[in-house]
């Protein structure tokens, strides 16, 4: 029998690169199997199974994108975030503790807010991101996620 805890929307972080994916380059079988993964992502987000998180950083970088239609196809999922986070004194500090980890000062904003929002997961297509250890929380690829979340699903 489920219970309450196990009944609330799994709290997800989706990165720019991760939005973008759908418009990327569909000749690799990777990069179509993580478009895939990503909208079926994006469907459950729909339906209430995943709570979005939106963050000043994927604004941020969205509102440079010169490509019109996915800036404002990214920009449309505000709207349906649960959760936002602004920029904030323990957003900063903890992206600096991850830049002094490696990651890029961008990328480590976005995992900084992913935190801060209480993210389960920080879904990303980039590798570097995906190749880091963090104890915060757990950061996958959207077909990892999607494993992740069958094995959650059906304990």
């Amino acid at each position: 029998m489920p219970t309450a805890d196990s009944m609330k929307p799994i709290r997800l972080y989706l990165d720019n690169c991760c939005f973008n994916r759908p418009f990327d380059d569909q000749s690799q079988l990777l990069v179509r199997l993580e478009t895939e993964a990503k909208l079926f992502i994006q469907e459950e987000i729909k339906k209430g199974t995943f709570e979005l998180v939106w963050s000043y950083i994927l604004e941020l970088e969205n509102d440079v994108n010169p490509n019109f239609q996915r800036k404002d196809n990214i920009a449309s999922w505000k709207k349906r975030a649960k959760v936002g986070i602004e920029e904030s004194e323990p957003v900063l500090l903890r992206a600096e503790n991850y830049k002094r980890q490696g990651l890029r000062p961008k990328d480590a904003l976005h995992v900084a807010c992913a935190v801060e929002a209480a993210s389960k997961y920080f879904i990303t297509t980039d590798r570097g991101i995906i190749k880091k250890n963090f104890t915060e929380i757990i950061v996958c690829s959207p077909i990892d996620f999607l494993n992740l979340y069958k094995e959650i699903k059906y304990e």
